[in-house]
């Protein structure tokens, strides 16, 4: 594809076959013309500025938390050194997965396939028949390619497979093609499979730790970018499968906020600008979509009335969609309000995801802004029955 020239040429000569269908096999050399690329292209895959003259990639000076994606190495480096059973994968994505880390320490133990994602799932589920513990961290955007490979090669054998679904939600600078925003819509419908999702890079560690320890096919899904540079414990520990955990219960509480990973902190941000404000509220970190934490989000449902879930993905079979399925198969729909915060059934644009979140109100001020309005609402109604009763 470098060589223009000749590919013109090939694709006359391909005019001129008028019997049978024909291929044109073009070799591209990425970074044709400059040494740097063309030395290391995945380092200039999707590269930010850089010096025309030297090559040098530019980027920022300010210290920051560690990525989801390099944490994700480091954390499955450290596990793969204690059970020789663990083996990664990615399809063609080494350095945006963080395999490449892997690649460099355990070269026969991490395999890139390339661009083949069904081939990498069914790969998975082979390795785990014979009793290895195989994680595949592929793009959540990605992993959509390998679906019927999901469904038929893996969970229906119920199989260990790990998935790390790493640029889950919305990316921004690489466009529509790259949010991940289907992923929990088109895993939780079939059985065996839990899916997960961290509110912090810790918490992120601990899941993939609590991930290659299951019998059955489990998905973690994480955001692009930095995490929050909390404290990292010194050994990963297990986490209740199933279990959520309440971060903040305000005293007169009557709003659930129901929290889905990347969507957790903002939660909490936006409980303690409500509380100052005279508006108390739970503030819970799902942690699963699948299964959820029944036994809390139902008690939540008899204690409160109001829940709103937020998370970070398509509104359309997601994680608010579970709390409601579940909400009316336990009668209690019509007892308590609920609100799903989430992305429009639309195609998102590229765009800077803080302005993105922002536009579809999943920050902390858009939460503030929709609890604040949905309670406003309630007071004003009870206020007007209590006029009503006097006037009668």
């Amino acid at each position: 594809g470098h060589n223009v020239p000749m590919l013109v040429r090939a694709l006359e000569e391909a005019k001129k076959i008028e019997d049978g269908p024909v291929i044109v096999h073009a070799l591209t050399t990425k970074g044709k013309g400059f040494p740097n690329p063309e030395k290391n292209y995945y380092a200039y895959h999707a590269t930010g500025p850089f010096d025309l003259a030297t090559g040098t990639i530019h980027k920022s000076s300010k210290p920051a938390p560690p990525t989801y994606t390099a944490l994700f190495g480091e954390t499955m480096c450290e596990l793969m050194e204690r059970d020789k059973a663990i083996v990664a994968l990615t399809a063609a994505m080494p350095d945006g997965t963080g395999v490449d880390k892997i690649l460099e320490k355990f070269p026969e133990r991490a395999f890139d396939v390339g661009i083949a994602e069904q081939h990498a799932v069914t790969f998975c589920a082979g390795m785990a028949c014979e009793g290895l513990k195989p994680v595949a961290a592929i793009y959540s955007t990605f992993l959509q390619r390998g679906f019927d490979q999901i469904i038929h090669d893996v969970c229906l054998q119920n199989l260990n497979v790990t998935f790390a679904m790493d640029r889950a939600g919305i990316v921004g600078a690489d466009g529509p093609t790259h949010h991940g925003l289907l992923d929990i819509a088109y895993l939780r419908g079939y059985p065996n499979i839990t899916l997960m999702a961290p509110k912090d890079e810790a918490e992120m560690r601990d899941m993939l730790f609590t991930a290659v320890e299951q019998s059955a096919p489990t998905a973690i899904r994480y955001p692009r970018g930095n995490g929050f540079g909390v404290n990292i414990s010194e050994a990963p520990k297990q986490i209740e499968i199933g279990k959520a955990e309440i971060l903040r219960d305000d005293a007169n509480s009557e709003t659930a906020i129901l929290a889905y990973g990347s969507m957790v902190y903002p939660s909490v941000e936006a409980a303690e600008k409500l509380a100052k404000d005279g508006f108390y509220s739970t503030v819970v970190n799902a942690r699963f979509v699948k299964p959820l934490d029944t036994e809390l989000i139902l008690n939540l449902a008899r204690a409160k009335r109001l829940i709103v879930t937020v998370e970070e993905a398509y509104l359309a079979g997601g994680f608010g969609s579970a709390v409601m399925e579940l909400l009316e198969e336990n009668g209690l729909l019509d007892k308590i309000k609920v609100v799903r915060m989430g992305v429009a059934d639309e195609i998102v644009p590229h765009g800077d995801p803080k302005f993105l979140l922002a536009q579809y109100g999943l920050d902390a001020s858009g939460i503030y802004a929709k609890v604040r309005e949905t309670v406003e609402s309630f007071r004003e109604r009870q206020e007007g029955r209590k006029r009503l009763k006097v006037v009668r």
